[in-house]
């Protein structure tokens, strides 16, 4: 029998403890922020029916579901002819389950099933992983975590002021200080898209214009040809590409541009009720929020304001995204229920932390002091000990079994703890614990109600 050489799905990764413990700090961080702004825990099941997940994403994004094959003969329902028809009819018969690609889209579907048990406006965070068949490259992933905050059933502007506000906050409080929180409206989008004489075409005109700082002015102009817009169309939109000033400024050329639109001139007041809102909270928005009237966010089921943040001076892609959605659960049989909400991306956050080294160093450990264990002895007298201090809140451990000194230093070495505590027969005779600094090699003669002052000081 030939042993396989253990391996990974391209786009996966383990995490170590040292790993666990940075993400668990940007996890803290981000549910605390939630929590502060009143949203709720829930979470739901890593797969969704093939059919919840389907026509929501766009035809890009519905191209990175993956699918999950029926139990069983999956083939048991595909005829020789169905290999002809080429991949999606097929995939109808062999798969009837996905993983999820988002967290908005099965909250959506959880508002409707449980709606006479919600009361609304109804503000609900979820932390869990999303999967996408995508290439995997530098801060992309196949599985990565989502940190979802959505409040459903208003559609108060006080909301997207309030993603802005714990946008910033999350980000602060992790240390990342220098960031760009991008804001838009779809609804501009829709009057662009009928100002240059393509009304209704404006879920095309996204999907280009969205790459625009992938691939460039001249490629995204290439795509619309190639998507059916005139050269007279696209002629007609090359200003907004050039549009510059503050954000004051930018919402005055663009309303010039848009005077022939309803629905943009609509937008537009939207997001001046937005920045209107971020300043009377005293937030100052011209430090980290820009108007940015070419971000369309690819996905489909947006209707209003449109988010996306990037961290500055590092080569990671957006870190947070978001926007407005009025009918999203429409698609699921309860119309008319206008929510808006967010996503943070902790792996790009993670890489983002780790590139510009803000991680705390004391974000490296969970264990705070080691009991050492020389003999049977020091074992039961360190038994009680271990549960005292472990009782006044501090994180603390006994090497489990009796070994050497220098093993025991090497262990709490490796594992970055701060202190050990030296228990041996003088010891144990006089009640007198030797408390070691790791750090600093200090060691201080305590008895143990003096040791756990100490820890937790």
């Amino acid at each position: 029998m030939s042993i396989e050489k253990p391996s990974l799905p391209s786009g996966t990764r383990d995490f170590g403890a040292a790993t666990m413990i940075r993400r668990n700090f940007i996890f803290d961080t981000i549910k605390a922020t939630f929590k502060r702004f009143g949203f709720t825990p829930l979470e739901t099941p890593a797969m969704e029916k093939l059919s919840v997940l389907t026509g929501k994403y766009g035809d890009e994004g519905d191209q990175l579901i993956f699918k999950v094959l029926n139990s069983g003969d999956f083939l048991k329902d595909v005829q020789a002819d169905d290999l002809a028809k080429g991949y999606r009819p097929l995939t109808r018969k062999v798969s009837e389950k996905a993983l999820r690609y988002d967290l908005t889209v099965p909250f959506a579907r959880y508002v409707v099933m449980n709606r006479n048990d919600i009361s609304f406006p109804f503000k609900r965070y979820q932390i869990q992983p999303v999967w996408r068949a995508d290439r995997p490259q530098k801060g992309r992933y196949r599985e990565f975590y989502q940190c979802d905050a959505d409040v459903v059933g208003t559609d108060s502007l006080i909301c997207e002021a309030e993603i802005v506000l714990m946008m910033h906050e999350v980000l602060h409080n992790l240390g990342i200080k220098s960031f760009q929180i991008k804001i838009n409206n779809r609804k501009i989008l829709a009057g662009l898209a009928e100002a240059i004489g393509a009304a209704g075409r404006e879920a095309e005109l996204c999907v280009a214009i969205d790459k625009l700082d992938k691939i460039g002015q001249q490629a995204v102009e290439k795509e619309l040809l190639e998507r059916g817009f005139s050269a007279e169309a696209i002629e007609k939109l090359a200003p907004i590409f050039s549009v510059q000033g503050d954000n004051t400024a930018l919402l005055t050329q663009i309303k010039t541009f848009l005077e022939s639109s309803e629905q943009g001139q609509k937008g537009l007041e939207e997001l001046n009720a937005v920045f209107d809102y971020l300043a009377q909270f005293g937030y100052d928005a011209s430090a980290h929020v820009a108007f940015d009237v070419t971000l369309a966010r690819g996905l489909s089921y947006y209707t209003g304001a449109i988010f996306e943040v990037k961290a500055l001076g590092v080569s990671i892609g957006s870190i947070s995204g978001g926007g407005r959605y009025d009918n999203l659960t429409g698609m699921f049989g309860l119309p008319n229920v206008s929510g808006v909400g967010f996503s943070f991306g902790v792996d790009r956050i993670y890489d983002v932390m780790e590139e510009l080294q803000l991680f705390p160093a004391s974000q490296t450990t969970t264990t705070q002091v080691l009991i050492s264990n020389f003999d049977a002895q020091a074992e039961k007298y360190a038994l009680p000990l271990l549960a005292k201090i472990r009782a006044a809140g501090i994180c603390a451990e006994l090497f489990p079994e009796s070994s050497k000194l220098k093993k025991q230093m090497t262990y709490a070495n490796n594992k970055q703890i701060p202190f050990v505590l030296l228990i041996g027969s003088n010891e144990m005779e006089t009640g007198l614990l030797t408390l070691k600094n790791m750090t600093s090699g200090e060691q201080q003669n305590l008895a143990i109600d003096q040791v756990i002052e100490q820890l937790k000081a």
